[in-house]
């Protein structure tokens, strides 16, 4: 399960730093891109703070297993990544009828909390 556990932790941490990266440093490209219609009408800070809140989550995946300390900071920050898809789905996606984006926000809801529950066992 160990393993399992780490591939999808680097795999969930690539993803986020990746769509966060763009959130946090390009938000007009966000915002004109016709797929993200959560983003149209929102301001820059809005945007980037999710995305600064996804690159965050993602280097606490990562970093624990970089430098072989604060082993407590993967399943937090795992669970702080499922708290932004709660988040998107029910305040933002739900609200607005944005179904089709649901499957991806819960595939990776389900995946953090999987990293979550691995990580937190192994600290225990």
């Amino acid at each position: 399960m160990n393993i399992a556990v780490l591939i999808i932790q680097i795999s969930l941490a690539s993803l986020f730093a990746l769509v966060g990266g763009s959130k946090a440093f390009a938000p007009n490209k966000i915002r004109e891109n016709p797929k993200m219609t959560w983003a149209h009408g929102k301001g820059d800070g809005y945007i980037r703070s999710i995305g600064l809140s996804e690159i965050l989550g993602a280097v606490g995946l990562v970093l624990p297993l970089a430098v072989s300390a604060i082993p407590w900071l993967t399943p937090l920050a795992a669970v702080g990544l499922a708290a932004i898809q709660l988040l998107a789905i029910f305040t933002v996606h739900l609200p607005r009828k944005e179904y089709q984006v649901l499957p991806l926000n819960v595939v990776l809801l389900m995946l953090s909390v999987f990293v979550a529950y691995g990580r937190w066992s192994a600290v225990q």
